[in-house]
């Protein structure tokens, strides 16, 4: 004979069931979902994808992309050198903003004080015209911040005249939102400065 007494303990006993199983599906979904989540991640930072000028998606790998970098960094150092000290009385205001884009503070002492020191009343003064003739960068790509040093070669043409110095910067690479056209490798120059700036002799070439 049942009693209501039984027909409880069995309902308590079904619901006890149910409740046990659906928390083992809740923590097993649970784990599946952090084992796809994870292998998701490990496939994004193995993989990125451009589109080309055809709309085609283009896969790159993680190592390319590095590789990418690294150009970008040449390229970057290149142009800030060249806008920063290739200046002449009608460029260096154009030049000068420009070249301040792609450092930080740093840069902007830098340029403070060659004003302060009457480098630009001279460039004006005298007609001078600066060209950097070369940039050679060297990188060190860490786990951090990559660090840089350039050699630079400049020609001071003063009329008939012609100078060339041999110029030493290092400072660091930061990674920055890139901004069209003012920083278009979304990279920026810190604890810039300038190590030593020295005349070269007549026998000394550019290709050393």
């Amino acid at each position: 004979m049942k009693t209501p007494f039984k027909n409880i303990q069995y309902h308590l006993r079904l619901n006890r069931w149910v409740v046990l199983s659906v928390i083992s599906t809740s923590g097993l979904v649970s784990i599946l979902s952090l084992v796809m989540v994870f292998q998701m991640h490990r496939d994004v930072l193995d993989h990125a994808f451009v589109v080309n000028g055809q709309g085609e998606v283009i896969p790159l790998t993680w190592a390319e992309q590095q590789e990418n970098r690294e150009v970008e960094a040449l390229a970057h150092l290149e142009q800030f050198h060249h806008w920063f000290y290739g200046v002449d009385a009608g460029s260096y205001r154009r030049n000068t903003e420009r070249a301040l884009w792609l450092g930080n503070a740093s840069v902007a002492e830098v340029y403070q004080q060659k004003k302060a020191d009457g480098f630009y009343n001279r460039l004006l003064q005298y007609s001078l015209v600066q060209k950097v003739v070369r940039v050679d960068a060297k990188l060190d790509m860490g786990q951090g911040a990559c660090r840089f040093q350039c050699r630079i070669l400049i020609e001071v043409h003063r009329g008939s005249v012609t100078d060339t110095y041999e110029l030493l910067t290092s400072g660091q690479l930061m990674e920055v939102e890139r901004q069209f056209p003012n920083n278009p490798h979304g990279l920026l120059i810190t604890d810039f400065f300038e190590n030593t700036l020295r005349k070269m002799e007549n026998h000394e070439t550019t290709e050393e």
